[in-house]
């Protein structure tokens, strides 16, 4: 039996979509660990090791008002990767998150799109090989699924988001991103009893060579969740 849409849905604010989207793309996809420099492999690895240095400057040391361009200069840069290097997940992931992080500096409708870009790109990576980065593009993929407005604004499925969530978690089980973000979907969908151990274990978890900026954001950012998921 066809069931019948409604003929009216109201629309978020432009102002309330670009909080979505900027709490959906920015914070949480800094998911995949430093690519290791190989000496006998310096083609892939260099370059995506590249891209994500330059992301993680503009994400945590630009000024707020260059960041768009600077990521929108960045996205061109790794889709050149990409284009490089067919065949490979990496180079997808990584252009995955800096077109996700552009358009969580954009925001508003008009930053959807590069979502729905991101989105594609994850998927890409997975079809190829989805354990490369310890399953970082299961875990990126899954935090669109939750922080992205649903149906029919966005593609946002949180059932969805479980199943990568936790395939993330399975491949990369004591990793600081897939912790967060798993305890992160659990207070978002009002469990945050169960989000603390989870929490905790992004808080604790080994640090990543060359990514000592990125842990230091996300273990502050753990912290104020879990006094957040303690205080409910």
């Amino acid at each position: 039996m066809t069931t019948k849409q409604p003929s009216s849905i109201p629309m978020p604010s432009r102002r309330a979509l670009h909080a979505l989207l900027l709490a959906a793309v920015v914070a949480p996809l800094v998911a995949a660990p430093l690519v290791p420099r190989v000496a006998h492999a310096a083609g892939v690895e260099d370059a995506v090791a590249e891209l994500q240095r330059e992301w993680e400057t503009i994400r945590y040391q630009a000024p707020p008002a260059e960041r768009e361009k600077r990521f929108e200069a960045l996205a061109a840069r790794a889709h050149k990767v990409s284009e490089a290097h067919p065949g490979r997940s990496e180079p997808l992931v990584w252009e995955g998150i800096i077109v996700s992080s552009w358009a969580g500096e954009r925001g508003g409708l008009g930053a959807l799109g590069l979502v729905k870009q991101a989105k594609a790109l994850y998927e890409e990576a997975i079809r190829i090989d989805g354990d490369v980065l310890d399953g970082s593009a299961y875990n990126s993929l899954g935090v669109l699924y939750y922080k992205v407005p649903g149906w029919p604004v966005g593609f946002g499925d949180k059932a969805k988001a479980k199943e990568l969530l936790q395939k993330a978690l399975a491949l990369n089980p004591k990793g600081i991103d897939p912790n967060f973000f798993y305890g992160e979907y659990l207070i978002e969908t009002k469990q945050p009893d169960q989000a603390v151990a989870y929490l905790e274990r992004a808080i604790q978890a080994p640090p990543r060579p060359g990514r000592q900026v990125a842990d230091a954001g996300r273990r502050e950012e753990a912290r104020a969740l879990l006094e957040k998921a303690k205080s409910k």
